[in-house]
């Protein structure tokens, strides 16, 4: 038996959090529809946004050497990621709130639920960006001019699955912007390797959100929203295999742009094992997927903080050599 059964559900919780969570248990009651628009009670797509700036500021760390500043660079970005992930997903929620309404999965969210009121959805996302825009301003300009440019691609998200079979894409070049970001904090330049690493993450993200599109695919034939899930198929293990190799291979040219022919062998060695434990993560999920099971596919998603993280731990090891 479930060691939840015969415990009623918080009120206004939504379907796919996490059960016992901190917004359920101990948030303020006020306070709670708006947590869940920002879907701090699923806190895996905070995870998934800030490990590419851990990516991107450690790179830049190992190819120049550490410096007292990126202490802050590493903690901004974790609040720029909750606050940025969270006007996302208020914006995404009301863009998708006549679509949610009729998914299983999401008629749950604040929006359709009646919780929250678009007007004070479009409120609380702004506030979130007003703050997420004071840790922006504490970087150099290059940094900041790049949080800017995002903008546009925060936006166009929740679209992209109205006229492309491939929305997944688009959430990766919104959500690997970091790596990007992070790095010109670090150095004040753009650099090759920091743009082929933005690459490593968005093949990454092609990865876990189309095993997490396989969730809703029978819901999305019936309102006509598009995905990888539904595009791939029966023929997803081998997409997933081609997403793996393209972020390995990538993560590793963007590691030997940035660090030779200067480091040595032993920050080169370190420094590569980021995307192979990376690699060998992926290639656990892809052994345990199964397609046809929503709950698995949740789980597995989740499960990428830690791909991330491995490789985040690698390539910070790496900088202090």
């Amino acid at each position: 038996m479930s060691p939840n059964a015969g415990t009623p559900e918080p009120e206004g919780r939504v379907a796919d959090a996490v059960r016992g969570n901190w917004v359920d248990r101990y948030a303020p009651e006020m306070a709670r529809p708006y947590l869940r628009l920002s879907r701090a009670d699923r806190p895996i797509g905070t995870w998934l946004l800030l490990l590419p700036c851990w990516w991107g500021v450690a790179l830049a760390a190992a190819e120049s050497g550490w410096r007292g500043w990126d202490v802050w660079i590493a903690l901004g970005c974790a609040v720029g990621a909750w606050l940025m992930r969270g006007a996302g997903c208020t914006w995404n929620d009301i863009t998708d709130r006549d679509f949610d309404a009729a998914v299983a999965r999401t008629r749950s969210r604040p929006i359709p639920s009646g919780q929250v009121t678009v007007r004070q959805a479009v409120v609380w996302m702004l506030a979130q960006m007003v703050i997420a825009g004071a840790v922006l301003l504490s970087y150099n300009w290059v940094t900041v001019l790049l949080g800017l440019s995002s903008l546009g691609l925060v936006a166009i998200y929740p679209f992209a699955k109205r006229f492309t079979w491939w929305p997944q894409l688009f959430l990766g070049l919104a959500f690997n912007w970091g790596a990007i970001l992070a790095y010109a904090a670090h150095s004040g330049t753009v650099s090759a390797a920091s743009v082929v690493l933005y690459a490593a993450g968005i093949a990454w993200t092609l990865f876990y959100d189309t095993i997490y599109a396989h969730q809703d695919k029978e819901d999305d034939v019936l309102i006509g929203v598009k995905s990888t899930a539904r595009l791939f198929g029966a023929a997803t293990g081998k997409w997933l295999g081609l997403f793996l190799i393209l972020a390995v291979t990538l993560m590793s040219a963007a590691i030997l742009l940035a660090l030779l022919p200067a480091a040595g062998p032993l920050k080169l060695a370190l420094a590569l094992a980021a995307p192979w434990a990376m690699g060998w993560h992926l290639l656990w999920q892809m052994r345990r997927l199964d397609i046809d099971d929503p709950a698995g596919c949740l789980t597995l998603f989740r499960s990428n903080r830690d791909t991330g993280l491995l490789a985040a731990l690698f390539l910070a090891a790496a900088a202090f050599l």
